[in-house]
């Protein structure tokens, strides 16, 4: 009788704490299911209304964020009427960064701003932008310079593409002349239409940009340097176009973003290792 209820006891026990931890493992998927990334902001704080920077010449940025750690980057540009005019480039979060050269060709103007992005952010859902108010650039004259006698070289790589300027922001090598690239949205879907070119030739033609991940099969030249670039074929609600690019060549891989409005492109060099 005895041997029976102990046999009885220890099944009750056995039973509850099953119970127990299932409803603990329920509550606790609950919790991390429910957990929400912090939001994040960048706020420029210079350039600013009243700032004067004069073209060409070294300047300087400085900024503050909310919830982007130090060791993340944040990728800045030179807007005139909203349009981008220069890349100043891809910074770690220091909240400082100098010795940033300003184009030669920029125009004299009062309708200047820094746009500042976060790139590859932890929460997708929450990708910190920011826009300074207008500011001044003044165009310095050239100096005087002496008349040499020109040679006509063709250019190594290319720098416009149907009338728009193509600005080089990244060179890389890889291991093969056959490469994969992924393709996708890197801010919020808002209609962005985008060709990608490699040397010249389209890719993938006026392609609406998503938030998955979109594989294209390259063949690189290598015997040269090969220009990858993001071409615009509309500004979305977001200007400008901007696309995540994973790059790899089945050892290796990198990731970058590329920007592209109705006047300029950004490309990068890939180079194949010998």
């Amino acid at each position: 009788m005895k041997q029976h209820f102990f046999t009885f006891l220890i099944l009750l026990l056995f039973g509850s704490t099953l119970m127990y931890a299932k409803s603990y493992s329920d509550i606790t998927q609950t919790n991390f299911q429910n957990i929400e990334l912090p939001k994040t902001s960048i706020k420029i704080n210079y350039p600013t209304t009243g700032t004067v920077w004069e073209a060409p010449s070294k300047v300087e940025l400085r900024w503050d964020t909310k919830n982007i750690p130090s060791n993340k980057t944040i990728k800045f540009y030179l807007s005139k009427d909203d349009m981008v005019v220069q890349e100043l480039g891809i910074f770690e979060n220091n909240g400082f960064v100098n010795k940033i050269a300003v184009d030669r060709g920029l125009q004299n103007g009062d309708n200047y701003r820094v746009i500042g992005i976060e790139l590859f952010p932890d929460n997708k859902k929450s990708i910190a932008k920011y826009a300074t108010p207008f500011f001044t650039i003044k165009k310095l004259p050239r100096p005087n310079k002496i008349i040499s006698e020109e040679v006509n070289d063709e250019p190594a790589v290319r720098d416009t593409f149907d009338g728009r300027k193509l600005t080089y922001v990244n060179e890389m090598s890889v291991a093969s002349d056959k490469i994969n690239i992924y393709i996708w949205d890197h801010s919020r879907k808002d209609g962005d239409i985008v060709s990608i070119y490699l040397n010249g030739e389209a890719v993938i033609s006026k392609y609406s940009l998503e938030y998955y991940k979109k594989k294209i099969e390259l063949t690189l030249d290598p015997t040269k340097p090969n220009d990858l670039f993001l071409y615009a074929h509309n500004l979305g609600k977001f200007p400008p176009n901007t696309v995540s690019i994973e790059i790899t060549d089945g050892k290796t891989s990198e990731n970058i973003v590329l920007n592209s409005d109705l006047k300029s492109c950004e490309a990068v060099l890939i180079n194949v290792k010998e």
